[in-house]
C-alpha cells in the first residue's frame, strides 16, 4: 500500500509594506514640512496680499525715500523692511509681488503640463509617426535654451503678465511630454489595456481612463518644480525689463530698481531676492518630498 505525503502547508508571504500617504510622509520630513509652512504663508500673503499689506506698495513719499529696515540706526516700525529709492513701502511690495510669482508659476506649470501630458499619451500610445513627430519638435525645442527662447517670443510678442504665462507654458511642455511617453510605453502593453481594447474601448477612453490617472503623479512631482522655474523665470523676464509691465509689483522688478543702490541701500534689492530664493527653494523641497512619496523605493524596510 503506498503511503502519500500530505503536501507541507505554504508559507505566507510577509505581507508588503504599506506606503503612507502623503500627509503621512510629508509630517515626517521636517524639512518638507518646513516647506509647505512657508509655502502657506507666501499663498496666504498673495491671496489677502490688501489686509495684509501695511501700506499701498505704489504710494510714493520722496521726503522718506531709501529708510532702513526698522532695527537699523534711521528705521521706523511704520516700513519694517524700510523704503526704496521713491519712498515706496518695501515690505507692502514684497507681499503683493507674491501674487504675480505664483499666478505666473502656477499658470505656466497648468499650461505646460496640459500641453505635455496630451502630446506624451498621443506619443506613447500611439507610436509610429506620431512618436517620431512629437519627440523630434521636443528635440528642436531643447537645442534652444529655454530662458533664451522665452526671451525672443516675450520680445516679438510683447510684455505682459499672460503673454509671460503664454511663453513659459509653451516653452515647458517638453519634460512633461517625455515622462508621460516613458510611463505610458510601459503601460500600453499591460492587460488592462490589451483587455480594454479587446472590449472595443475607443482609444481617447482608453488614454483619459487607463492611462492618465497611472502618470498622474510624477506629473506632481515636475509640476511642482516646474512652477519654481517658472516663478525664477519670470523674475528674470522682469529684471530685463521684457516681462510684466513696470507698474505691476514683481521680485524682479524690484531686483532692477535696487541694483543701482547695493552699495548704500542693500535692502532695496536683498529683501526681495531672499523672497524669490526662499519661494523657489521652499517649492523645490516640497516636490523632492513629493517624488520621495511617489517612488515606492523610497519606502522598503
Amino acid at each position: 500500500m503506498t503511503t502519500t505525503t500530505a503536501p507541507a502547508p505554504a508559507v505566507d508571504a510577509a505581507p508588503p509594506t504599506p506606503r503612507p500617504g502623503v500627509a503621512r510622509a510629508l509630517l515626517h520630513n521636517r524639512l518638507a514640512l518646513a516647506a509647505l509652512v512657508f509655502l502657506t504663508v507666501i499663498i496666504v500673503c498673495a491671496v489677502f496680499a490688501p489686509l495684509i499689506a501695511p501700506a499701498d506698495p505704489n504710494a510714493q513719499n520722496l521726503l522718506g525715500r531709501l529708510r532702513p529696515p526698522a532695527w537699523q540706526t534711521g528705521g521706523s516700525t511704520a516700513h519694517l523692511l524700510g523704503t526704496d529709492q521713491l519712498g515706496r513701502d518695501l515690505l507692502s511690495r514684497i507681499i503683493y509681488g507674491t501674487r504675480v510669482s505664483l499666478l505666473v508659476g502656477a499658470g505656466a506649470a497648468l499650461l505646460a503640463g496640459t500641453i505635455g501630458t496630451i502630446a506624451g499619451l498621443a506619443s506613447g500610445y500611439f507610436g509610429g509617426w506620431t512618436d517620431r513627430i512629437v519627440m523630434r519638435v521636443a528635440d528642436v525645442q531643447l537645442a534652444f535654451p529655454a530662458i533664451l527662447l522665452a526671451l525672443a517670443v516675450v520680445g516679438f510678442v510683447g510684455s505682459g503678465l499672460w503673454y509671460v504665462i503664454v511663453v513659459l507654458g509653451i516653452t515647458g511642455w517638453v519634460s512633461y511630454a517625455r515622462v508621460v511617453r516613458s510611463e505610458v510605453l510601459s503601460l500600453r502593453s499591460r492587460d488592462f489595456v490589451t483587455e480594454a481594447h479587446a472590449i472595443g474601448v475607443g482609444h481617447v477612453t482608453i488614454m483619459r481612463r487607463h492611462l492618465l490617472p497611472n502618470v498622474l503623479a510624477p506629473l506632481a512631482t515636475i509640476g511642482t518644480l516646474h512652477i519654481a522655474a517658472a516663478i525664477v523665470a519670470e523674475a528674470s523676464l522682469s529684471y530685463l525689463g521684457l516681462g510684466v509691465p513696470k507698474e505691476t509689483v514683481t521680485w524682479g522688478g524690484m531686483l532692477a530698481d535696487g541694483q543701482l543702490y547695493l552699495g548704500t541701500s542693500w535692502w532695496i534689492a536683498v529683501f526681495p531676492g531672499l523672497a524669490l530664493m526662499l519661494t523657489s527653494l521652499a517649492i523645490n523641497i516640497t516636490g523632492d518630498a513629493l517624488r520621495d512619496v511617489a517612488d515606492p523605493k523610497a519606502y522598503r524596510r
